[in-house]
């Protein structure tokens, strides 16, 4: 067991690395060389255009292969097709003319898979059996020269619980000689009823919302390695809040279930008003602030203020040692009033210390707890406490007693010399969130960014409630714990844990314009369902930056740091200890431990910051994150590299099957159990759960399966 871990606050080390999320790219179709030791292609660009009209998709490739070796490369170019998918458009043209290719059927294709596997010593293209694959031949490809391919295929998308799946099949980083230059997917998507969710976990796509039934989202990164399949869920919604269920359970492992809601408030292209606020501005004006900084920060707040709807009321305090307020009191949107503040922001000069505690005071004193009104504070500040109140801990209990009237607490650090404890806590205590600002960025951009977001706010005080309808649904471990507003042109995404199967009753209520409001729908909840792995992973990603929270700001327990460990060996998600998850070694375990937390990051300084922001990435994005040196995931498993072995997660030095590699036992083992090919693909060794036996590939082992071997892996 672990002993207790001395933690003071967040390790820089895995801070840096917990912000490697997927940003992955990709380059799905390759060309397999008659001779692979002579080296492979590199992609030069790989363009993405997906079309979706309700569920028919479209799907146009475009790619440009380029031989850096030093010799001509002859080989064969493979295109594994999604199931179904019919081949509308391919082309590709040598010398002037054009070059046919052919369809594979699955069997087909595994041969030439299995084939170049044997000949390459690779396993990887292995995660392509089981698919029909489009092919053709390639001439000869000179030194330095190019080929370009581009293909069309439509498929047809069935609705699951109500929610369309599409993937386009990727992870195929291998056989690109070096980075590819240029990687870009662009979506139009159009649904004849109401589009409510748009989500991808594998990809940060900057989504746009045309109207209640158009969208269209984009990615584009350059010089990058593939990574993971781009995946994109849409659902259909005629309800006033769309409500989409992903579920994930594997029946043949004992844990539990893994779902996502995402809840969208419908476009309704601002006819809809949305719910009436009052805004409390607070700014640093200590000296620290001086130059950019102060600038920045007037422009931002005179923005806002220009932009706020009728139906709100605001006041702006700037502090240093004492306090100044424009008013004592909230003053409605009028053109007069606006005016005053623009001049009054206008007129802000730094200088002097910080007084945090009372300026927050101060601010919150001016929200009246008996108004039904949402209520928000925009805190800025650029240094730790220097006047009056400087213990941290106090400063927040004091702010969470003097709100009364349940404002949320916006948080804005700018810079390293802020305290990111004391920062965190204020808004974590007080339903809001911390961004922070770092040097060189533009912090009039950020804030204006930040109040886009929040000016259209649709549903407050939300609340999920989950009931049993047919089955025996239970859930639990839900994140985020305190569920944030619903602002428009935003999803409210909710990951948890479920047992039992069977459908529920999910209803989302909170406060609409001054009223009370609740929507409610039913989902199925699965004890099969196996399309969306990534949600095991998602999930333990936003528990354990919970959990890592509680250890940062109220102290490390046994318990806490053992959970932890738990949750990365079996997810695979980076935390303090991910340096050395594949080390057996109980006491080099121990000592890491100790290391990385005897040089824990203090509260404040530039990896404070960084950790914080990291621990905020982790605990809110939609995307899962990314596999690292060392780690590889498939589906919802993963794979640690220990003693030159791929080896899952759950193993823990049980009795193995030993299938030698590209032996016709490891042939037959992809026969007997398909769904295995994928996994195979992970490396020469490994090692793989298949039910409750493990198998063991590598030097050694059986040649041939025997009937009897094959019946225990398939009963």
């Amino acid at each position: 067991m672990l002993q207790k871990a001395r933690i003071v606050g967040v390790s820089a080390a895995w801070m840096l690395c917990v912000v490697l999320f997927v940003a992955g790219a990709f380059a799905d179709g390759v060309i397999l060389p008659d001779h692979p030791q002579g080296g492979w292609l590199t992609v030069v660009y790989h363009d993405v255009d997906i079309t979706i009209r309700d569920g028919v998709v479209t799907t146009e490739v475009d790619q440009i292969f380029r031989n850096n070796t030093m010799g001509s490369i002859e080989g064969r170019y493979v295109f594994p097709l999604p199931p179904g998918a019919i081949v509308t458009d391919f082309s590709l043209w040598v010398d002037g003319e054009p070059v046919e290719g052919e369809i594979l059927d699955a069997e087909q294709a595994r041969s030439i898979y299995e084939e170049h596997v044997r000949r390459a010593i690779d396993p990887a293209l292995l995660e392509y059996v089981g698919r029909d694959t489009l092919s053709l031949r390639i001439f000869p490809i000179p030194a330095g020269r190019e080929r370009r391919i581009r293909i069309s295929y439509t498929e047809l998308l069935e609705a699951d619980n109500g929610v369309y799946r599409y993937r386009y099949p990727l992870n195929t980083e291998r056989f690109s000689a070096r980075p590819i230059e240029s990687v870009s997917i662009d979506v139009s998507l159009e649904t004849t009823g109401a589009l409510s969710a748009v989500y991808s976990p594998s990809h940060d796509l900057a989504v746009v919302r045309e109207d209640a039934n158009h969208a269209s989202a984009a990615y584009e990164e350059r010089r990058v390695l593939p990574v993971d399949d781009f995946l994109l869920y849409y659902a259909v919604s005629a309800d006033a809040l769309g409500m989409a269920l992903l579920t994930y359970d594997d029946p043949t492992d004992d844990n539990d279930g893994v779902f996502m809601l995402i809840a969208t408030p419908p476009n309704d292209s601002g006819d809809a008003k949305p719910i009436p606020k009052d805004l409390v501005f607070v700014l640093d004006r200590s000296g620290s602030m001086q130059g950019d900084k102060i600038e920045q920060a007037k422009e931002a707040l005179q923005y806002i203020v220009s932009n706020l709807h009728p139906d709100d009321r605001f006041a702006v305090v700037s502090f240093s040692d004492f306090n100044e307020a424009l008013h004592s009191r909230l003053q409605t949107v009028s053109a007069e009033n606006v005016s005053e503040a623009v001049r009054w922001v206008g007129g802000i000069s730094a200088g002097g210390g910080t007084n945090i505690d009372a300026a927050l005071e101060l601010a919150l004193a001016m929200f009246d707890p008996g108004e039904e009104r949402l209520k928000f504070l925009i805190f800025l500040t650029d240094g730790e406490p220097t006047v009056g109140e400087e213990d941290p801990a106090t400063i927040a209990a004091h702010a969470a007693e003097a709100n009364n009237a349940d404002a949320r607490v916006f948080v804005f650090g700018v810079g390293y010399n802020v305290n990111t404890v004391l920062l965190d806590q204020l808004a974590q205590e007080n339903r809001g969130t911390t961004t922070y600002v770092l040097p060189g960025e533009d912090l009039e951009i950020s804030l204006a960014s930040f109040y886009r977001k929040i000016a259209s706010p649709v549903l407050a005080d939300i609340a999920l409630q989950i009931e049993s309808v047919s089955g025996n649904v239970a859930t639990y471990d839900l994140f985020p714990r305190v569920l944030p507003d619903l602002f428009r042109g935003t999803q409210l995404i909710v990951v948890g844990r479920y047992r039992g199967a069977g459908t529920a009753l999910m209803t989302v209520s909170g406060r609409a314009q001054g009223s009370d409001a609740a929507y409610a729908t039913v989902g199925a909840f699965s004890d099969r369902g196996l399309e969306s792995g990534f949600l095991p992973r998602l999930w333990a990603g936003r528990k354990i930056a919970f959990l890592l929270d509680q250890i940062r700001l109220y102290g490390e327990s046994d318990e806490l740091v053992n959970e932890v460990i738990s949750l990365s060996q079996r997810y695979g998600v980076i935390t303090p200890y991910t340096s050395f998850l594949v080390d057996d070694d109980e006491l080099a375990q121990e000592e890491m431990v100790g290391a990385v937390f005897d040089a824990a990051a203090p509260a404040a300084g530039a990896t404070a910051v960084q950790g914080s922001s990291a621990l905020r990435t982790l605990a809110e994005s939609e995307t899962v994150q990314t596999a690292v040196e060392g780690v590889r995931i498939v589906a919802d498993r993963i794979y640690f590299l220990r003693d030159e072995t791929w080896t899952d997660s759950t193993y823990e030095d049980q009795a193995t099957v030993d299938v030698v590699l590209y032996s016709d036992a490891y042939f037959d083992l992809l026969d007997a159990v398909p769904w295995i090919a994928a996994h195979v693909a992970v490396g020469e060794r490994v090692i793989i759960r298949v039910g409750d036996v493990y198998i063991r590939i590598g030097a050694e082992g059986l040649e041939q399966l025997s009937d009897e071997t094959i019946e225990t892996l398939t009963g």
